[in-house]
């Protein structure tokens, strides 16, 4: 469900905003100047949408536009062919994505939801509040971008433009450029399908460049960071398994998880699965330390005590050799004195071949689904976890980059492969969506000009060239509708 909170913030700020306006708008002493000052800096105001227009970056446009013609012309050209391509592309992925959803919603299967390209995005539902900033950040820069590439493209094109702006939708920013309608209606349909497809090509670029350079971070970060070394806590979520004064802390370098070595982020979630799926690794251990454990009258096993903090019961195999020395298969032993050092073990052999003294190897006597897992951070000591390996991940939050001084923050590498990740998502899913034939969007103006361009000597009458486009819309915009609403009742409705 949609947070109540960040709703009811959101209506009343655009319920101000409106009032404002509507009573400085009625006013007979202030109307002439409010509305004068609206003009002057380029403002329009309306129910859930304020709109800032302005001519201020015209000269750079052009500036771009002037930029070695020839590459120019093979750089749009790229983008005419991708934007084309990416019609065809963004249909089929829409159809296998409302695929994807409809089988979702009849068999509440939560892995095909997490499969899917393209998911709608709502803030405080599917969106963590604390990363709002890098969302509109993020979009903000790839509808800038998209518009940057409609801009250069059109002034090449000899097409005046008016002015660029952005704006806010409810609680989604934008960009737009304003194009001189007279110009684009005189250039050919192969000019104006450089024009249309210039956003979705740029946004494009934009999602590529982004993961290359998410993928070469390391090698950016390599004078002040370090990568390899372990995974450095960054965050351990309070009362949490990982919380306590033996527990981790912000800056421990994990470098292991039982017999597991961790070199990173990616290592870590990896030991972590492995020993969840796999079963319980042993210790070995020397016999003279073990303490026997016998049966009571009731035939119940006498181990530890539920409510012991440092012992844990062990068990070991039916080893003809144990049996003869201690005639016992379970024993309560000091957790933290009995593994510290210790080897792990599978079978007692492995005990055998790296032990002078006699050794046996016993194994946590715990249920199915819990673990015992000894997790190395030097130079402290081991911190001990007993229970569900995945909510030892979720206690914690780490990154791959360990500081090389003292002063660099822990949070940086984060930031920047934050950031770097909703970029490569937004823009991605702009040039995506933008591409879809549908009606308003970039898609309407792409395929009535590539029409236009193909279909010229093939459909000589205009009329129906253009019923031809306006079923194609009709279809496109009836998908993306569905993706839509059936995405949004998915996210908001469970």
């Amino acid at each position: 469900m949609i947070p109540v909170p960040l709703l009811v913030c959101v209506m009343a700020a655009w319920c101000a905003v409106y009032l404002a306006d509507t009573l400085l708008r009625w006013s007979l002493t202030h109307r002439i100047s409010y509305e004068s000052w609206l003009a002057s800096r380029g403002l329009m105001l309306s129910p859930f949408h304020v709109r800032w227009q302005t001519t201020m970056f015209n000269r750079l446009f052009a500036y771009c536009a002037r930029i070695n013609p020839r590459a120019l012309y093979l750089w749009f050209n790229s983008g005419l062919v991708f934007g084309v391509v990416a019609m065809l592309g963004s249909v089929l992925l829409l159809i296998k994505t409302l695929q994807q959803t409809l089988a979702q919603m009849t068999t509440n299967n939560p892995r095909i939801g997490g499969q899917q390209a393209l998911q709608v995005v709502v803030p405080g539902v599917n969106l963590p509040t604390s990363q709002l900033a890098y969302f509109f950040i993020a979009l903000l820069l790839s509808g800038v971008v998209h518009e940057l590439g409609h801009a250069v493209a059109a002034l090449r094109e000899q097409v005046r433009v008016n002015g660029f702006g952005m704006f806010v939708f409810v609680v989604y920013p934008g960009a737009y450029v304003d194009l001189f309608t007279t110009h684009l209606n005189l250039i050919s349909p192969t000019q104006q399908l450089r024009i249309f497809c210039a956003g979705v090509w740029h946004n494009f670029v934009l999602c590529v460049a982004a993961l290359a350079f998410l993928f070469l971070l390391p090698v950016f970060l390599f004078p002040v960071y370090s990568t390899g070394a372990g995974a450095v806590i960054t965050e351990v979520v309070q009362g949490s398994p990982a919380d306590g004064p033996r527990g981790l802390s912000v800056g421990d370098i994990v470098t292991g998880l039982e017999d597991c070595p961790v070199r990173g982020v990616e290592d870590w979630t990896s030991c972590l699965f492995h020993l969840s799926h796999f079963p319980q690794s042993g210790y070995c251990v020397p016999v003279a330390s073990l303490q026997p454990t016998f049966k009571r009258l009731d035939g119940t096993m006498d181990c530890c005590s539920n409510n012991s903090l440092t012992d844990l019961c062990f068990s070991e195999s039916l080893n003809p050799v144990f049996l003869l020395t201690l005639w016992l298969q379970y024993a309560c032993m000091p957790v933290r004195k009995m593994v510290m050092g210790t080897r792990v073990c599978r079978t007692d052999d492995d005990c055998v071949a790296n032990s002078h003294a006699a050794s046996v190897c016993v194994t946590p006597s715990l249920e199915n689904q819990t673990r015992f897992i000894r997790v190395t951070h030097p130079p402290n000591s081991h911190m001990l976890f007993v229970g569900y390996p995945p909510h030892l991940q979720y206690a914690v939050s780490l990154t791959n980059f360990v500081p090389r001084f003292g002063f660099l923050h822990l949070d940086l590498p984060i930031f920047l492969e934050t950031f770097c990740k909703y970029v490569v998502s937004l823009s991605g899913a702009l040039a995506v969506v933008n591409s879809v034939p549908c009606f308003a969007l970039d898609g309407q103006w792409m395929l009535n000009a590539f029409l236009e361009a193909t279909l010229a000597t093939v459909v000589t009458d205009h009329q129906k060239r253009e019923l031809i486009g306006f079923f194609v819309l009709l279809v496109g915009s009836a998908l993306l509708a569905a993706n839509v609403a059936l995405g949004l009742w998915m996210v908001t409705a469970r």
